[in-house]
């Protein structure tokens, strides 16, 4: 996604263009998978940790991007790929590499449809497999 392609999202969801949530989209978007605060702040070095951490919360309350997860502890954060609010069918599969401790998008595996029982509304869903990505896997005796 482009600058131009971040700036218009920011507009049609109402948030203001600064040059930070501009950053944080930007890095979100080049690293192709979700990144934990920590992570963020080893990208961005001269950025302060709270003024992510703030920026992170308002992208999340616009719904321009979704945290997951992934049992290491963080929360990972990556950009929603839906046009209008986040919804269920935005929502992929993820894995967590127990080696490297990365989390990965399957994109294009889709969380399988939950038949919920009758009163319960579900509002998210979290899908993750867990195991040794393809470079750990080489790399393990």
């Amino acid at each position: 996604m482009s600058g131009n392609e971040i700036e218009e999202r920011l507009e049609h969801r109402g948030v203001k263009l600064t040059a930070m949530r501009l950053l944080v989209c930007q890095e979100l978007e080049q690293a192709r998978r979700p990144l934990s605060l920590r992570e963020l702040e080893e990208r961005m070095p001269t950025a302060d940790r709270s003024t992510i951490f703030r920026t992170l919360t308002l992208l999340l309350q616009h719904h321009l991007i979704h945290a997951i997860e992934d049992g290491s502890g963080a929360l990972r954060y990556e950009v929603c790929e839906s046009d209008d609010h986040h919804l269920l069918d935005d929502q992929h599969i993820h894995f967590y590499c127990e080696l490297c401790h990365r989390t990965f998008c399957f994109r294009e595996t889709k969380i399988p449809q939950v038949d919920m029982p009758e009163g319960f509304q579900m509002s998210s869903i979290n899908y993750m497999v867990k195991g040794l990505c393809p470079n750990c896997v080489i790399h393990t005796p």
